[in-house]
């Protein structure tokens, strides 16, 4: 396709249009969020009234890498619904009609020899004081381009090669295709959370569903080396590679729970264990997030998937902390989970055979419906603090560059927050 020399992309949002009064505090974000997506580009962006725009510094035509990178990149931006590369105007009929001859050619280039081309003009008139109103518009270039290239035909409804076309006070802006996006909120608008990582396929698409929704994470991951293989912390850290191009990026934190399951395993009931196991990893959990000022735990846990995520078993679980604990995928179906991972280029990793903790000494009859009493009364033979301080000893930071682990004597205090 010949060379389109695109000058401006135009951002579109949807929910943050309906956010009030907190608006501006969401769109600020956005724009934060975008232009640390796309350092390194030479680009500004910029907004005017709900809309958001790109353009290159020097106001002069996006060169093809620029393109490119900003295709990619925007598609994981979080609070954009769809974008497009357009050709600026004057706000003028005569402006806008020149550009879009001038251009129409190069726009047809990938239908060559193609004949009914599905075809359809969208206009948006944004200053009312144009001369002619949206449909009228439409009409106007139907009656254009229909007549200059017969191998256009008009289709209202499913346009093949469809025509947006934005006026402004300002400026006018044409654009040829649409490139969604993932919409909801923008990333760092919600509080921040910290996930529980495993090397499977459900925690990493519930951080990505919390990440839509703005929050920002941290990730935990639990291992029981030697019994658990080495190669499980690589897997994780390139799982979080992955997910932190949907957001400023997050720290990978690792725990080694290999001496505190054979307590449990010397001491516990053996159908008790697993639940045991997570009540133990929500506890560390909860105090790594309280020490780096989190406000939530996020898990892929999905109801009725294995036998602990029971109704009755999720609510054993859930006692051992005060902290909220989020589970996006509670009442997703697994195939719908699957598709979600297939499609953030999360499935592949997932999908390395890699035992993790909750695989090690697993009872061979793992109670269904544990009674909230029964796991307290199986703890009461445990030194519970002691088991945490214990694990907590063993966190560690892990290099996402190389997935090596580096040991953390002194968890760091978060910032204090300004008012």
């Amino acid at each position: 396709m010949d060379y389109i020399p695109y000058n401006i992309v135009l951002c579109r949002y949807g929910e943050l249009a309906l956010k009030g009064k907190n608006r501006k505090r969401f769109e600020n974000q956005l724009k934060d969020n975008m232009r640390h997506k796309l350092a390194g580009l030479d680009i500004k962006v910029y907004s005017d009234r709900g809309r958001m725009y790109i353009r290159s510094k020097d106001r002069e035509p996006f060169t093809p890498e620029q393109v490119d990178g900003i295709s990619v990149r925007l598609k994981k931006v979080f609070g954009l619904v769809s974008f497009s590369f357009g050709l600026h105007s004057e706000p003028t009929m005569e402006a806008i009609e020149a550009t879009i001859r001038e251009h129409f050619p190069s726009f047809l280039k990938k239908y060559e020899g193609q004949t009914d081309i599905p075809y359809r003009m969208k206009a948006r008139r944004g200053d009312k004081r144009f001369p002619l109103i949206s449909r009228d518009i439409e009409i106007h270039f139907a009656e254009v381009l229909l007549s200059e290239y017969p191998q256009l035909k008009l289709d209202l409804s499913n346009p093949e090669l469809l025509v947006s076309l934005e006026v402004r006070t300002e400026h006018a802006i044409i654009c040829l295709d649409r490139i969604q996006s993932y919409g909801g909120l923008p990333s760092g608008s919600s509080s921040r959370a910290l996930v529980l990582l495993s090397g499977g396929i459900d925690s990493p698409v519930a951080a990505w569903q919390m990440m839509s929704r703005g929050t920002r994470l941290d990730f935990l991951t639990f291992h029981s080396y030697p019994y658990t293989p080495i190669e499980l912390l690589p897997k994780v850290a390139e799982l979080t590679r992955v997910l932190n191009k949907y957001q400023i990026p997050g720290k990978l934190y690792a725990c080694n729970l290999a001496e505190a399951q054979k307590v449990i395993r010397d001491t516990c009931e053996e159908k008790y264990r697993t639940i045991l196991y997570r009540r133990l990893m929500f506890r560390i959990s909860e105090r790594l997030a309280l020490m780096k000022d989190l406000e939530a735990l996020v898990t892929g846990e999905s109801l009725g998937q294995v036998a602990s995520q029971t109704m009755r078993n999720l609510h054993a679980i859930n006692r051992s902390t005060d902290m909220l604990v989020l589970r996006p995928l509670l009442g997703m179906d697994k195939d719908f989970a699957v598709k979600i991972a297939r499609d953030i280029e999360t499935f592949e990793i997932s999908n390395i055979e890699c035992a993790d903790s909750c695989t090690v000494f697993m009872p061979d009859s793992p109670i269904t419906n544990s009674p909230l009493h029964f796991i307290e009364r199986e703890e009461e033979k445990l030194d519970n603090d002691a088991l945490i301080d214990m694990c907590f000893q063993t966190v560690s930071q892990v290099d996402l560059a190389t997935g090596d682990e580096t040991l953390i004597t002194e968890i760091e205090e978060p910032e204090k927050k300004t008012k």
